[in-house]
């Protein structure tokens, strides 16, 4: 069996999401909390006007929205999404992130 180990910048802590990425201008920001085999979870944040282009991915990916605004497209489909909002991108299905305002956002991917 293989051991995995504690992701120590956040393990066995309370963290505030939303304050522990930083927004830069004309940027997109990505500070990854934990990577396994099985999943990560990386906070982004973006810049107003940022985006990520359309692309696809082979595993499923939970999208948080922990500040600002962003328009998520899911193949073709555009849906607005604020603080508090979630949306999963399914596997394969092509999508985009754009920055309405500037926002972060947790992204949760599940590799199995």
């Amino acid at each position: 069996m293989e051991q995995q180990t504690k992701d120590s910048s956040i393990a066995n802590k309370v963290v505030r999401l939303a304050e522990s990425v930083q927004y830069q201008e004309r940027s997109v920001v990505s500070k990854t909390l934990v990577k396994k085999p099985t999943g990560t979870i990386t906070l982004f944040a973006f810049d107003a006007g940022e985006a990520l282009s359309e692309h696809t991915a082979p595993f499923d990916a939970l999208v948080e929205i922990l500040d600002g605004e962003a328009e998520v497209t899911i193949s073709g489909k555009p849906f607005r999404l604020q603080a508090g909002d979630a949306i999963l991108l399914p596997a394969g299905d092509p999508h985009a992130l754009r920055a309405v305002r500037r926002f972060k956002m947790l992204l949760t991917m599940i590799r199995s």
